[in-house]
């Protein structure tokens, strides 16, 4: 079937962008630590941290692919679970100050010694263990979807309505974790980490570690995400996608499948919020702002939404054209950005990965402009 040889092109462009990946990681990792500075061939510390950072982007945009792209569900405040997620890892963070903070208090992080605190609020107590941060760190932004879209598919919400949503509530956040009495830090939010499982963040080794349990978590993203996709269950959320009402009228529980996929999205951008915070330093409530979202659901659009590996090409051609045109010209820079989206959403409707679907299409097989048609779907859901 066609949409079986475009599931296998797909699958070699993926495979051929995760080995690419692997690659980068093994070299960026040799040309840091074990080439000199003074050579072409060193890649910087600064340059790593900025990869590192890509990385966890391009597994944010995997996570919104995963609903946007299979599920037809446009979320419009996923940054939230992202922040959620660095959030936790943050405070796991600050709880590894200890008495070496500005104020030396062992027990209180600096903000909460500033404003005056006199005990640790209770909510930020397990967080000096390692284990039971990680486990916050996908809990917290899983329970927030599971709540959030048991309510929302449940009553049906979907569409624009569910896009409008989801923004009110990543906006929502920023403004509660803007508070200082919420215990987060307010504006200036958590920074001046010093140490992560014992190894100071500042050193060489400790960032290209950071680097590569990045590209590693994008990696297993991914293969989770397409297994997801392959599988009988994935098949039902394209057909959910692309004709909901006859497979409701075929007995899915379509909100079952809405809400199990929309959580494990939930989770894996928390993932990425966490591996983000140790290499950029800092974690605030800038990072809840609806604008945050949407540039990540731009990301999406950019790469090629419905083919996971699209995803991860815009969020890095997207961030890589920023961070040069910011340099660049760094008073039209933004100018620059819109028309780059303009250009690709007027010449390539599908995302740059339409380069690649012309190039890898059968010669026999019709001008399409989806990966599969809404009967074809339907069909493979019900077998």
């Amino acid at each position: 079937m066609l949409s079986k040889r475009l599931f296998a092109s797909h699958d070699a462009v993926g495979f051929w962008l995760l080995g690419l990946i692997a690659l980068m990681l093994l070299w960026v990792s040799i040309a840091n630590l074990a080439i000199a500075q003074d050579s072409p061939w060193h890649v910087s510390t600064y340059t790593v941290t900025l990869l590192g950072k890509f990385l966890c982007y391009a597994l944010l945009a995997v996570s919104i692919d995963l609903i946007w792209g299979y599920a037809g569900i446009l979320s419009l405040g996923h940054g939230a679970f992202f922040a959620l997620g660095g959030y936790a890892m943050g405070m796991y963070l600050m709880r590894q100050i200890g008495d070496r903070g500005q104020y030396g208090n062992p027990n209180l992080p600096d903000f909460m010694v500033f404003l005056n605190w006199h005990e640790l609020p209770w909510y930020w107590h397990g967080f000096e263990h390692f284990g039971f941060a990680v486990l916050m760190v996908v809990l917290v932004p899983g329970l927030l979807a599971g709540l959030f879209g048991w309510l929302a598919f449940r009553s049906r919400v979907s569409g624009v309505y569910l896009s409008i949503i989801t923004q009110a509530l990543t906006f929502a956040l920023m403004l509660a974790f803007f508070r200082n009495e919420m215990g987060f830090g307010g504006n200036n939010g958590l920074t001046d980490f010093k140490d992560i499982l014992g190894f100071a963040i500042s050193d060489d080794r400790t960032r290209i570690g950071l680097f590569v349990a990045s590209g590693l978590a994008l990696m297993g993203g991914y293969l989770l995400a397409r297994a997801v996709v392959r599988s009988r269950f994935g098949r039902v959320l394209v057909a959910l996608r692309d004709a909901e009402p006859r497979a409701r009228a075929c007995g899915y529980p379509v909100a079952r499948y809405k809400l199990i996929v929309f959580v494990l999205s939930a989770m894996l951008a928390g993932i990425a919020g966490a591996l983000y915070v140790p290499q950029v330093g800092i974690i605030n409530p800038g990072e809840f702002s609806p604008l945050s979202s949407i540039e990540a659901v731009a990301w999406v659009a950019t790469g090629g939404r419905g083919t996971l590996f699209g995803p991860i090409i815009g969020a890095f051609v997207v961030n890589y054209s920023k961070t040069e045109l910011t340099t660049l010209a760094p008073d039209a820079w933004l100018f620059l950005l819109g028309a780059l989206f303009i250009l690709i959403t007027v010449f390539l409707p599908q995302g740059l990965v339409s380069l690649f679907r012309r190039r890898n299409r059968p010669a026999t097989a019709p001008a399409e402009s989806a990966p599969t048609t809404q009967s074809e779907n339907t069909t493979e859901a019900e077998s």
